[in-house]
């Protein structure tokens, strides 16, 4: 009876011998957010196997593996038991390579190569390479941002996410190299130097507008819609100059606010297009898709669920030419976008947000040949060599919907450029356009800023009602424009929209009837059909 009770005691004894727990902290992605995640590992009696539990993708699982190779680098040695990781919460998906650091940390523990009381205040994000290097992984940002929410006081980023990560206020963030660097670094508590100076995402610079000649109107209405954050449509036939002004906007931002451009970096991050080694996005970005994108590449989608170019573009500009070439799938996809300001994407296993508020500038051309709108077509000539008939050129606009198209503020129609114009002096300076787009752009955040937004193109209807206030004059005008042209009711709120811009760039603070009369002159779509071929 004793030799049983004593060979129970030394098995459980010899279990006790090979049952270790450890735990460390990451975050998981959920869209632009993220959430605090507990690495727990447990090493057991048993068949030697080592799994990886709470709902991993594969990429994920596989970190096991490379993990395990790094480990041996560095010469430490997973004992041959049952190794099982749960990530915890168990109900929320987990993927992405930065589970990779977390995990070769806790196996660290495990393995008594690190003490607990090392890691306890620290939390890890990033990539392990077979040699035990700790390379850059997509979305720190947000993990940072949700971890320092969470309370945590220490995180631990791959280098060339250093930057990146160090824009998060209150909360310390250091690097190491490799597994070997970072096991002294927690131990000694000396951690080697890292780049963490702020340095914005380069970005090539922008042609000016003084190279371009002639176009008064449209370079009028680029003015206006980026200072006010309008959507603009851009039409008329080749070499008019479309694709020419729509390169020209990045010359007219003013750089984003702080909190915008941690909101930009986040996207960026997540997305995984920011650049190695680079801080927060400073700059408003500038998107120009190809018109072959998909409706996913568009708008966002995919596996793993990452935000589309209309996500990218946010609080900058996403320029779409050749707009009826694009495919209609895609671009229908961007309509309740457009009105909203986000992207909503619901799949099996749950709904994704990701912001969306661009400026959308498109070009396109009067029909399929492109040469219809022409001036020769203006003066009522009827040798335009147009080869398209009516049908084709009606068949052609349709590709873009009337909904679609009616979510854009400005439309402008443009003819070609006289020859004399393209010899003469040159227009004005982007730098001079900028000062006055910046001027007002700092109007619109001081009368909106309660509001939480900054551009007059963000205000909602009620919104709207509050913050314009019209002279006399300005409401019989638009009544009257309404019964001549019948433009929508949203057509109406985005005209007054535009108005209000023109108003601020012209320093008043009432909408007087010409602030009115010059934003019904950019709805040249509700004037008659007939004008859009004619130009």
């Amino acid at each position: 009876m004793h030799g049983s009770h004593r060979a129970l005691r030394a098995h459980a004894a010899g279990r006790e011998a090979w049952h270790m727990l450890a735990h460390v902290t990451t975050a998981a992605l959920h869209g632009v957010d993220a959430l605090p995640v507990r690495v727990e590992v447990s090493i057991t009696s048993g068949l030697p196997v080592f799994s990886v539990v709470g709902l991993p993708r594969s990429e994920v699982r596989e970190g096991r593996e490379r993990v395990a190779a790094a480990l041996r680098h560095i010469g430490v040695e997973l004992p041959p038991r049952r190794i099982t990781v749960n990530l915890s919460p168990a109900d929320v998906r987990k993927e992405g390579s930065g589970f990779d650091l977390p995990l070769a940390v806790v196996l660290m523990v495990a393995a008594g190569r690190l003490p607990a009381s090392c890691v306890a205040e620290w939390a890890f994000v990033g990539e392990v390479g077979l040699d035990g290097e700790i390379r850059p992984a997509r979305g720190v940002l947000p993990r940072v941002l949700a971890l320092a929410a969470a309370g945590v006081r220490g995180i631990v980023v791959p280098p060339a996410n250093l930057r990146e990560a160090s824009a998060v206020r209150g909360v310390r963030v250091e690097t190491a190299g490799n597994l070997s660097a970072l096991a002294h670094a927690l131990e000694s508590g000396a951690w080697p130097s890292g780049v963490r100076e702020p340095r914005g995402v380069p970005r090539a610079e922008a042609p000016d507008l003084a190279d371009l000649r002639g176009q008064r109107l449209a370079r009028r209405a680029l003015e206006v819609a980026v200072a006010g954050g309008h959507n603009l449509l851009l039409i008329g036939p080749p070499g008019t100059g479309k694709t020419l002004l729509a390169r020209r906007i990045p010359g007219l931002l003013p750089p984003l606010s702080e909190a915008r451009a941690l909101e930009v970096t986040r996207i960026h991050s997540v997305a995984g297009v920011l650049p190695e080694g680079s801080g927060l996005v400073e700059l408003p970005p500038f998107r120009a898709p190809h018109h072959g994108v998909s409706e996913a590449g568009l708008v966002g989608g995919g596996r793993p669920l990452r935000p589309g170019e209309f996500s990218l573009a946010h609080h900058g500009v996403l320029f779409l030419d050749e707009l009826a070439e694009f495919r209609r799938n895609a671009l229908e996809a961007l309509r309740q976008p457009m009105e909203e300001g986000r992207v909503r994407l619901t799949r099996a296993h749950g709904t994704v947000v990701f912001p969306a508020r661009p400026m959308v500038v498109a070009a396109m051309n009067p029909c399929p040949c492109g040469r219809r709108g022409s001036d020769d077509l203006r003066h009522g000539s009827e040798d335009v060599g147009c080869t398209c008939t009516p049908e084709r050129v009606t068949r052609y606009l349709s590709r873009v919907s009337g909904p679609l198209l009616d979510r854009f503020d400005l439309h402008i129609v443009l003819g070609r450029v006289p020859i004399e114009a393209l010899e003469g002096p040159g227009g004005e300076a982007s730098a001079s356009v900028r000062g006055r787009v910046t001027a007002a752009r700092r109007v619109q955040g001081e009368r909106l800023g309660e509001a939480g937004i900054e551009t007059n193109a963000e205000m909602d209807v009620a919104t709207l009602r509050h913050h314009v206030e019209v002279a006399p004059g300005t409401a019989e005008l638009l009544q009257a424009a309404h019964g001549r042209l019948g433009f929508s009711a949203r057509g109406y709120h985005r005209i007054l929209r535009v108005a209000r811009t023109i108003a601020d760039l012209a320093g008043s603070s009432r909408v007087r009837p010409e602030h009115a009369a010059e934003a019904l002159h950019f709805r040249e779509l509700d004037r008659p059909a007939e004008a859009v071929a004619s130009g």
